[in-house]
């Protein structure tokens, strides 16, 4: 076999393997650096923003939060007696850590029986559906990404309840998120 068929098989075997880059992208500091890095994501977050009417900026201290835009985020591991697995903490997955259970739901309500959680697309449209629901049944706006934030993690029904006021770390990290997208909607004005 010839020097150049043993490249080009090579060459195709290695096209058709591993999926999408899910590695996070070099600057997530910057949302005009993200921006320029990744303009995939931007075009998914306006598209999910014109859908539910949920900020790119939410989307995107969200996103930061939940996996640091790494596409095939997992939870760690847990471990009995400190080295025995016992499978991961939760079944999150994804840019948007969703659970399986509330990943089924919004492929059921939105006819998205395709979608992926390792997909930007799908997942900034997931958070969208989820945040739009939030604000439609907790009144929380989609512009308060810290609140948006709560309730995500908790669930509805947890925020609804309070859960998260008797977490200080967890309302911390809201807090955080709420910085994060404010930093990022001033970024964003200023480099389109």
């Amino acid at each position: 076999m010839n020097r150049f068929l043993k490249l080009a098989i090579v060459g195709l075997v290695a096209s058709c393997g591993g999926g999408g880059n899910y590695k996070a992208p070099r600057n997530l500091d910057n949302a005009c650096a993200l921006a320029a890095e990744r303009p995939a994501y931007m075009r998914a977050m306006k598209a999910a923003e014109r859908r539910w009417g949920v900020p790119v900026h939410v989307q995107m201290a969200t996103i930061h939060q939940e996996s640091k835009f790494i596409g095939d985020a997992r939870t760690p591991h847990r471990y009995a007696l400190g080295i025995i697995p016992m499978g991961r903490q939760s079944s999150a997955y994804g840019y948007s850590q969703a659970l399986d259970d509330t990943w089924d739901d919004y492929r059921r309500q939105t006819g998205n029986r395709r979608a992926r959680r390792d997909d930007i697309r799908d997942a900034t449209d997931f958070m969208g559906w989820y945040m739009n629901d939030s604000a439609r049944m907790l009144g929380i706006s989609k512009w308060d990404a810290g609140a948006q934030y709560l309730a995500y993690h908790e669930g509805r029904n947890g925020f609804a309840r309070g859960s998260h006021s008797s977490k200080p770390w967890l309302m911390n990290v809201a807090g955080k998120v709420q910085t994060r997208a404010e930093l990022y909607r001033m970024q964003l004005a200023s480099c389109r």
